[in-house]
């Protein structure tokens, strides 16, 4: 699982991470696309391009995204208008407008350049791609492959394109620390697949690392998504956003295998509904996702319980339709045609990150960020269903066109450019965490015998005290326990993999515990039992660098009106907030869901 050795001399372009953003970069950088979609450059007219990634290179979350990417592709009935405007309402006030403008504008054509790089998606009967629609859009703009399979599918396409143009694919390397010399990031220090520190240099290195789900005990997100890219951005400098904003996917198959499998929102597309532990409905099935889950939070609270239900008994042909899910689900002894099934939130997606402009550029020149690891101020305080992997497609695309052009340094564009112009002020002194929230957390090999426990420990940590609901006690509580694993760790450089995640771990922990704890408000996927109200003046971002905690200005109210708060002060978070929504059945909504 080594690779292919790195070409002699420096990559032109270091890409770190193998999920749908740092491939549809790398795939574009080594072989520069038409606009069709086709590879449109004549031999060695790409760019030296390295992919390093900890795992294979078909092992990313990308690949475990049962869902599909939201596009407007056809019909009547929909716009990019009205993708953005689902998109803004997601985010509860906290969408950058021109981001979301880009990503809905110029996301049907990074569809199209990846059905002509070979992925395959559903399609109708008469040949035209199948969509679905999902919780918080407003019509069917989904497309999918293999009913809960869409990211497998992706994956696979740009897998291929990637080892048959790339210079070197670095599988089972895992990245350290970014290299900065004189104000420029020129690639990283790395443990080689067989355990040696390698520099691996490049005039441009693209984080694309994924997300951090992996700092909770009860994840849908695989074992490699240990915050790494957030963490190397953190110890170098590298101004971050939006941590605090994890969202929590409602329903998750409450079930010891980790990660925890997900029962995919195109079950209540087609109807499936959600009971309590007494039978009754709570919620609209539909409603967005930080909805969904504080709903199911608080039912579980009252009633004493670690699961509630879902119940796809009524849903016909369920083998057919969802035959991955329906194995799974026998395999474990559950019928679904005649089982309730056990369901719980498990952390999905880490809506903030590293700051971006609108091309990808961060605040370090020669560090680029794409995908989950990067905040481009799409998806504000939540995330809407399937345009994860969309932002992926999209900003790698522009990521990759950027570096192809010579662009040096970041513009004044999108979240970035809201801080380059000086718009962040510091938080005050009686908001700032009670703990270190010092970045430097290397490992020394002495201080955990066990790496497993300790990881296992601030799982724990996490879950209870920055889970769906939090609070500042419980966030009080866990950043001085984090704390006291990074005290107890630190000190020496890390000396394997396990060592190197745990330390990242650490730094992004501290990280989103003190964010959360500065944001006295419950906003998208950020809820606080001790401030349950959106707050008008928190409308912003809270950004950290280099161990302090800034305030951007606030962000413009959007053209909708649909994601942020009233002027007149406080209000509940969400359109849904938690109460059954009558109307029609999902059945009447056109096509069914999908999940990522």
């Amino acid at each position: 699982m080594s690779g292919w050795a790195p070409p002699p001399g420096r990559l032109d372009v270091l890409v770190l991470g193998s999920g749908v953003a740092g491939l549809s970069a790398a795939v574009r950088l080594a072989a520069p696309m038409a606009p069709s979609g086709a590879s449109g450059a004549s031999p060695g007219t790409g760019l030296r391009v390295g992919v390093l990634t900890k795992a294979e290179l078909s092992q990313s979350a990308t690949r475990w995204a049962q869902g599909g990417v939201a596009a407007v592709l056809g019909g009547d009935e929909d716009s990019t208008d009205l993708h953005l405007a689902d998109t803004l309402a997601a985010g509860a006030g906290l969408c950058d407008t021109d981001a979301v403008r880009v990503l809905v504008d110029e996301g049907p054509t990074r569809v199209h350049e990846l059905i002509a790089m070979g992925a395959v998606f559903d399609r109708q009967p008469g040949g035209a791609l199948a969509l679905a629609r999902e919780g918080g859009h407003s019509t069917a703009r989904v497309v999918h492959a293999g009913g809960a399979a869409t990211g497998a599918e992706v994956e696979r396409a740009l897998v291929d394109a990637t080892w048959a143009s790339a210079a070197a694919v670095l599988e089972g390397w895992f990245a350290l620390d970014l290299i900065v010399e004189g104000g420029r990031c020129l690639g990283v220090r790395a443990l080689s697949a067989g355990g040696e520190v390698v520099e691996v240099r490049a005039d441009q290195t693209v984080l694309a690392t994924g997300g951090a789900g992996q700092l909770f005990a009860v994840t849908t997100n695989p074992a490699e998504a240990t915050a790494d890219g957030l963490a190397m951005a953190l110890r170098a400098g590298v101004p971050v956003a939006d941590v605090e904003f994890m969202q929590f996917h409602p329903t998750a198959l409450h079930h010891p295998a980790m990660p925890r499998p997900l029962l995919s929102e195109a079950l209540r597309g087609h109807g499936a509904l959600l009971r309590d532990a007494d039978g009754e409905r709570f919620v609209d099935e539909l409603a967005p996702r930080d909805v969904v889950s504080r709903a199911m939070a608080d039912r579980m609270h009252h009633q004493g319980v670690e699961s509630l239900w879902l119940d796809a008994t009524a849903l016909d042909s369920f083998d057919a339709r969802f035959p991955t899910i329906d194995a799974s689900l026998r395999a474990i002894g559950l019928d679904p045609t005649r089982d309730w099934l056990p369901i719980a939130p498990a952390a999905h997606y880490l809506s903030g990150g590293v700051i971006t402009d609108l091309s990808g550029a961060t605040a370090l020149t020669g560090l680029w960020a794409a995908g989950e690891v990067a905040c481009t101020g799409v998806h504000g305080a939540n995330r809407l269903a399937s345009n994860s992997l969309l932002e992926g497609m999209v900003f790698g695309a522009r990521l990759a066109e950027s570096i192809l052009a010579g662009d040096e340094g970041a513009s004044p564009t999108g979240v970035l450019g809201a801080y380059l112009e000086g718009g962040a002020e510091p938080v005050d002194a009686g908001q700032s965490a009670p703990w270190s929230t010092s970045t430097d957390t290397a490992v020394g090999q002495e201080s955990w015998p066990d790496m497993a426990k300790a990881r296992e420990h601030l799982q724990r940590l996490m879950t209870d005290g920055a889970g769906v609901v939090r609070s500042a006690d419980s966030l009080t509580a866990a950043g001085r326990a984090v704390g006291a694993i990074g005290e107890a760790t630190g000190g020496g450089a890390p000396t394997d993999r396990a060592h190197g995640e745990l330390a990242n771990l650490v730094t992004a922990a501290r990280c989103l515990l003190s964010s959360a704890l500065v944001r006295c408000e419950t906003r998208g996927a950020h809820a606080r039992s001790d401030h349950p109200l959106a707050v008008e003046r928190w409308r912003r971002r809270i950004v950290q660098v280099g161990g302090q905690v800034t305030l951007l200005r606030p962000e413009p109210s959007p053209d909708s009106g649909s994601g942020g708060t009233h002027s007149s002060g406080e209000r509940p978070t969400g359109s849904h907030p938690g109460g059954l929504q009558p109307g029609p059945r999902p059945g009447d909504r056109g096509h069914p869901a999908s999940d990522r």
